[in-house]
C-alpha cells in the first residue's frame, strides 16, 4: 500500500446562498488538485450550511442539495472527496457525508448520534441511523449504498465518525471501525466555537488515535455561518496518540486548506500549549471573526455605536476596531473592502484607521447625570481607533417625556418615588436618535448588553438593549472587566487606560447619588460563580447555596441574600432575554432562550425553594 496525501479543507458557508457554498467547495477541491492530493474532507453539512434550521424540514431543501452535490461531481476527477449534505429516505432525513470520485458516487455515510443539548437541536430536523444498517438511495438516475459504510483508497480503509459521534463514548462508531479494520477515521464536523474548546478537541483526537488505532482526521466548519453559532474552522490530525497537524482557527479566509501524508512517517508532534490567557485571545478573535461575517453577510455597510466610556462599549469598540486590523492583515484592505461591499467608496489603500472611520460610528448620549470622566473615556477610545465621534446630550427629550407624564399624573416625578422609570427613560430616550444614525447609513446598530447583567435583568428594554445585534451577551461582566485590562496591556490598545480606572456604571441617578453596578446587584464575580451552578448545572438555590456556602467566605446571610436577588430577578426577567438582540455563542453556557437556557416567561419565582434555603439551619 502506497502513502496517500490526504487534506481537510474548513468553509465558511451560509444557508441559502447555494453559489458562494459551491464555489468554496470548488475552490477547495481545485487547492487540494494543486496540491496532488488523493482524498479531501469537507466539512459536516458544507453544501448547505449547519445553521439551516427549519429549512431542513422542507423537501425542496435537502432536493436543492443533491442537485448541488450532482454539480460538483464533474470536479471529482482524479481525487476523492468527502462532502457534507442532508438526504431525506421514505420523509426520514439523514446527516450525511457523501463519497465523490472520478465524478461517481460511492455512496452515502449517515451520522449516528444527533446533538441535541447546548445550542444543538438536530433532533428537531434528523434520524439518527442505526449501527450497521445499510441501504440504497435513488437518485441522478441511479442507486447508491446508504448508511454506515466503510470504504478503500489506494488500499487504506477509511470511515466516518460525524461530529457528535465521536462523543458517544463506548457506544462511538470507532469502535465498530476499528473492528471492520480501518486505517483513517474522518470526523467532519459543526463543531460550535466556545471558549476552550479547542483544547477538548486536541484531547479527542490525539487520544481517538491511540485509543482506535487508527489515524484520525478531524475538520470544521467556519466562520459567524447564520447569526449566532460561530464555527473555529478547526483542522486536527492525530496518530499513534500523538498530534501532528493542527491549522490557525478562526481566520478570515472563506477556505482554508491543509494537507498531510498518511501514514505520516517522520512527522513531528506538536506542542500544543494553552494557558490562562489563551480564552482571552479567543474571544477576541471569535468575535471579531463573528463581526466580520455578520457584516458582510447581512450586507450592511458598517456599525454604530452609543459609546458610553464604560466597560461594555468599550468591549465592542475595541473589537470592531480589531475586526478591521485582522481583516486588513489576513486579506488586504481591496479584499476586505471588497468582501464587506465597501471596495467602491472607500479606497483600497487606505490604512486601517482610515476604514474603521468609514465604516465605525460612535457617539456618547450624555445627561446632566452624565461625568466628564465618561466623557473622556469615550471621546479618548474613540480618537484612540480612528472611530467617527459624535456627542450630543439627550436632556431635552427626557424632560420632553417627564414633563408629559407629570402633567398626566397631576406631580412631579421624584427619585425616591420614581427612580426606576426615571433611569429608564434615559436609557430609552438614547435609543431613537441613535438608531435613526444607523438607519440613515444602513448600517448595524450594536447593543451592549453583557450575560451577568441579562441574568438579572439589569437593562433597559428598548434602551441599552436596543440593536441589531448583541456581541457581548453570552460573556460574563467579570470576564469583560479582566480582558478590557488584559487588552490594554498585551494588545497595545492604549485608549482603554480611562476605561479601566472607572468604576463601572450605568450614570442614570444624580452624581450626588454614587451609582454603581454593583451596589445595585452584587459583586459580579458573584453574579458569576452563582449562574454557573444555576443555569449551566442546573442546580437548586438550596444546592448552590451549599457549593458556594464553602467556596466563598461570606455571612451565610450576606450568600443567601445573594443567591435569593440572583433566583428572584432571574425568574421575573426573562421576558427581557426572550426580547435581546442576536448574539453570538462564545462561552461554555449562555443564557439566550433562543439557543442555549429555554425558561418560562410567567413562573412561581423559586418561591418554595428560596423559603427552604432560607429556613436552612447554619
Amino acid at each position: 500500500m502506497s502513502p496517500i496525501l490526504l487534506a481537510g479543507a474548513t468553509l465558511n458557508q451560509t444557508p441559502l446562498d447555494w453559489e458562494g457554498n459551491l464555489d468554496n467547495i470548488i475552490q477547495a477541491i481545485a487547492m487540494a488538485k494543486e496540491k496532488n492530493v488523493d482524498l479531501l474532507c469537507l466539512p459536516e453539512l458544507s453544501i448547505t450550511g449547519y445553521g439551516s434550521e427549519d429549512l431542513f424540514l422542507s423537501y425542496w431543501y435537502p432536493k436543492k442539495a443533491l442537485d448541488s452535490l450532482q454539480k460538483i461531481l464533474p470536479y471529482t476527477q482524479d481525487i476523492t472527496v468527502l462532502v457534507g449534505l442532508p438526504c431525506r429516505i421514505h420523509s426520514q432525513l439523514y446527516n450525511c457525508m457523501a463519497v465523490l470520485e472520478d465524478r461517481e458516487i460511492l455512496g452515502f455515510v449517515a451520522k449516528q448520534f444527533l446533538a441535541i443539548d447546548g445550542v444543538h437541536y438536530e433532533g428537531r430536523w434528523f434520524t439518527p441511523w442505526k449501527a450497521g444498517e445499510v441501504t440504497t438511495i435513488e437518485c441522478f438516475d441511479g442507486k447508491y449504498p446508504f448508511g454506515d459504510i466503510i470504504f478503500d483508497k489506494h488500499g487504506h480503509k477509511y470511515g466516518f465518525e460525524i461530529c457528535e459521534d465521536a462523543w458517544r463514548g463506548s457506544k462511538r462508531p470507532g469502535h465498530r471501525l476499528k473492528k471492520r479494520g480501518v486505517d483513517i477515521i474522518f470526523n467532519p464536523s459543526a463543531s460550535h466555537f466556545a471558549m476552550g474548546k479547542s483544547e477538548q478537541r486536541e484531547l479527542l483526537v490525539k487520544e481517538s488515535s491511540k485509543e482506535l488505532g487508527v489515524a484520525y482526521f478531524y475538520v470544521n466548519l467556519l466562520g459567524n455561518e447564520s447569526g449566532r453559532m460561530i464555527f473555529d474552522g478547526e483542522v486536527l490530525y492525530a496518530e499513534e496518540g500523538e498530534v501532528l497537524l493542527k491549522n490557525k482557527l478562526l481566520s478570515f479566509q472563506s477556505v482554508q486548506l491543509q494537507t498531510i501524508h498518511f501514514p505520516a512517517k517522520g512527522a513531528k508532534p506538536l506542542q500544543l500549549t494553552h494557558n490562562s490567557q489563551t480564552k482571552n485571545e479567543e474571544f477576541m478573535a471569535a468575535s471579531t471573526l463573528a463581526l466580520f461575517d455578520y457584516l458582510r453577510k447581512s450586507r450592511s455597510r458598517g456599525f454604530v455605536l452609543s459609546l458610553s466610556g464604560g466597560a461594555d462599549s468599550s468591549t465592542i469598540a475595541i473589537l470592531v476596531a480589531d475586526m478591521v486590523k485582522r481583516g486588513v492583515e489576513m486579506l488586504g484592505a481591496p479584499l476586505f473592502l471588497k468582501k464587506i461591499h465597501r471596495e467602491n467608496d472607500i479606497s483600497p489603500s487606505s490604512n486601517t484607521k482610515e476604514i474603521i472611520k468609514e465604516i465605525f460610528t460612535t457617539a456618547y448620549q450624555g445627561t446632566r447625570n452624565s461625568s466628564t470622566a465618561t466623557l473622556n473615556s469615550a471621546q479618548n477610545l474613540a480618537k484612540s481607533l480612528g472611530a467617527t465621534f459624535h456627542h450630543w446630550t439627550i436632556d431635552e427629550e427626557v424632560s420632553s417625556y417627564t414633563h408629559k407624564i407629570e402633567n398626566a399624573l397631576g406631580r412631579k416625578l421624584s427619585w425616591e418615588k420614581d427612580d426606576i422609570a426615571l433611569q429608564n427613560i434615559q436609557a430609552r430616550a438614547r435609543s431613537p436618535i441613535i438608531w435613526m444614525l444607523a438607519n440613515i447609513k444602513n448600517f448595524l446598530l450594536l447593543s451592549t448588553s453583557n450575560r451577568s447583567e441579562g441574568d438579572l435583568g439589569y437593562a433597559t428594554m428598548d434602551g441599552d438593549t436596543s440593536g441589531s445585534i448583541s456581541p457581548i451577551a453570552a460573556v460574563s461582566k467579570d470576564f469583560i472587566l479582566q480582558w478590557l485590562r488584559w487588552a490594554e496591556k498585551e494588545k497595545a490598545y492604549e485608549g482603554l487606560s480611562y476605561v479601566n480606572s472607572l468604576q463601572p456604571t450605568a450614570e442614570l441617578r444624580p452624581q450626588e447619588r454614587s451609582q454603581t453596578d454593583e451596589d445595585d446587584l452584587m459583586p459580579y464575580p458573584i453574579i458569576s460563580a452563582i449562574e454557573k451552578l444555576a443555569i449551566r448545572d442546573r442546580r437548586s438555590p438550596m444546592d448552590v447555596y451549599l457549593i458556594l456556602k464553602e467556596e466563598i467566605s461570606l455571612e451565610p446571610s450576606v450568600l443567601k441574600g445573594y443567591i435569593a436577588k440572583f433566583f428572584r430577578l432571574w425568574s421575573i426577567n426573562q421576558w427581557k432575554r426572550e426580547r435581546l438582540a442576536v448574539s453570538f455563542h462564545l462561552d461554555e453556557f449562555n443564557v439566550d432562550p433562543k439557543t442555549w437556557y429555554r425558561f418560562p416567561v410567567l413562573s412561581g419565582g423559586y418561591r418554595e425553594e428560596l423559603a427552604l434555603m432560607e429556613k436552612l439551619e447554619e
